[in-house]
């Protein structure tokens, strides 16, 4: 896939040391300040991965990433916000950011993320072409097409997210292994950085309710408590 990068950040100094440490990763960086112009330049095509500010003139990062995930194909998304409330991180779930760092954040950690997106995208064009994950899931009610990528609750379509159906694909082809957070982003995600293990939080409670009939008393993926999650026998 193209290693295209379009970062959409209105700030100066981070959008500059965003797209030279881009560079460094031997990937083409495409910088854009405002959130109509980045959205056009997508459209444009060619870009394998957004890098996506919250808070942009012209069109907020929400309304940006919404707009990518209403087109055709798949490019994941890394949003930056310099919010680290609950409420934004599912909000920039919900519109379909695969990933999230909070400012400030590390070189390290940019990278880290940015590598693991590309490793996962790759991986999934890899699994498209031999088609080694055809065969469906079946567990009381729950069906997951792992070669379409699509899953359904007694046969009703349930919208997920790139990463949640990673994640749910993972739990769902180990059942009754016991994961914990740490192992989870290092498998899922692909990087792992101490302090980040809600990330996995924010996932899984989306994950269950839209999976589970009664989020607060999952039937699926089911919590070990002190020790992480597992799916169910």
């Amino acid at each position: 896939m193209t290693r295209n990068v379009l970062i959409i950040e209105d700030n100066p100094g981070i959008g500059e040391l965003v797209r030279m440490h881009v560079a460094e990763l031997g990937m083409t960086p495409i910088l854009c300040k405002r959130g109509d112009t980045g959205l056009a330049r997508f459209r444009e095509g060619g870009i394998g991965l957004v890098i996506l500010d919250l808070m942009l003139p012209g069109m907020d990062g929400l309304s940006v990433c919404r707009e990518i995930r209403a087109g055709p194909g798949y490019v994941p998304v890394l949003m930056l916000t310099a919010k680290s409330t609950e409420l934004n991180r599912v909000l920039g779930l919900e519109m379909g950011a695969d990933d999230y760092l909070t400012k400030p954040f590390s070189v390290a950690e940019l990278a880290a993320r940015v590598k693991a997106l590309f490793r996962r995208v790759d991986a999934m064009a890899s699994a498209a072409v031999v088609e080694t994950r055809s065969d469906e899931l079946i567990a009381d009610g729950l069906r997951i097409d792992p070669a379409r990528r699509r899953v359904f609750i007694r046969e009703q379509p349930v919208e997920l997210t790139a990463r949640e159906f990673d994640l749910l694909w993972h739990f769902a082809s180990h059942p009754g292994r016991v994961f914990s957070r740490v192992q989870l982003l290092d498998t899922v995600w692909g990087y792992s950085h101490e302090g980040y293990e809600h990330t996995v939080n924010t996932h899984i409670n989306r994950l269950r309710g839209k999976i589970e009939t009664d989020p607060a008393q999952p039937e699926f993926i089911q919590t070990v408590w002190g020790v992480g999650y597992r799916f169910r026998e």
